[in-house]
């Protein structure tokens, strides 16, 4: 599992490298924007308006911390350290609690994904489904908050109950409770919709941990595992 979330910060980093790399260029392309702008004839008022608002938005960033809609947040190191604690990592697929054919960290197998019962697949598979896998976990959180503003804990903890029951159960008919919780922007009652303790209508120890640990990162930004300190032992080493 550290290996795996090794690979997971990694594949960040570089993102992140790459992003800072067209930084150079984007600057230039605003400043030849901005020479053209001058050709075209705009008048030195007009260009020195702009770095008037800049003070306050500097202020903002480095300000505390302020909620914003999910469409401008991702996922946390810190939450895909937890999906990988909590659902395991699997390199043959399986069938889970459900029957579905599972693999890696608990990706659910579709139809074009090509795999079967019993096939093995590497690491860096493993890491493209979980991170397809991610974005349309981001992706269903915007479609059920809306504009509702998260913060970083916040959109986390929404992002696992995705990630964990499936944007279908999450929906107005099968979490009515949740959705009304959202569109009112009652976060505290947003809190108590997070558990689910049932797998295939049975009650599952595992959920309600992870439920527990769930609302503590809604409520507090509080990641730690709630299990026993030996049953976390037991758990990482399946």
């Amino acid at each position: 599992m550290r290996t795996l979330i090794g690979r997971m910060r990694q594949r960040r980093s570089e993102r992140r490298a790459r992003r800072a790399a067209r930084m150079p260029h984007r600057r230039k392309r605003k400043a030849a924007l901005a020479l053209s702008a001058g050709v075209m004839g705009l008048s030195a008022g007009a260009m020195h308006q702009a770095p008037q608002s800049q003070p306050a938005f500097a202020m903002q960033m480095i300000g505390p911390e302020e909620r914003k809609p999910a469409a401008e947040m991702q996922p946390s190191d810190a939450l895909m350290e937890i999906l990988v604690e909590e659902e395991g990592v699997r390199h043959t697929v399986y069938r889970d609690a459900a029957g579905n054919p599972t693999v890696g960290v608990g990706h659910l197998v579709a139809a074009s994904d090509g795999l079967r019962i019993g096939q093995r697949v590497g690491q860096d598979r493993i890491l493209d489904f979980l991170e397809e896998d991610l974005k349309e976990a981001k992706r269903a959180v915007m479609r059920l908050t809306g504009d509702l503003p998260l913060y970083q804990h916040e959109f986390d903890a929404l992002v696992d109950l995705v990630y964990n029951v499936g944007e279908g159960n999450l929906s107005e008919d099968r979490s009515p409770r949740l959705n009304e919780a959202i569109a009112a922007a009652d976060y505290d009652a947003i809190a108590e919709e997070l558990g689910y303790h049932q797998a295939s209508g049975v009650n599952a120890r595992g959920l309600v941990y992870r439920s527990e640990r769930r609302a503590a990162i809604w409520a507090e930004g509080e990641y730690e595992d709630p299990r026993p300190a030996r049953h976390q032992l037991e758990t990482r080493r399946a």
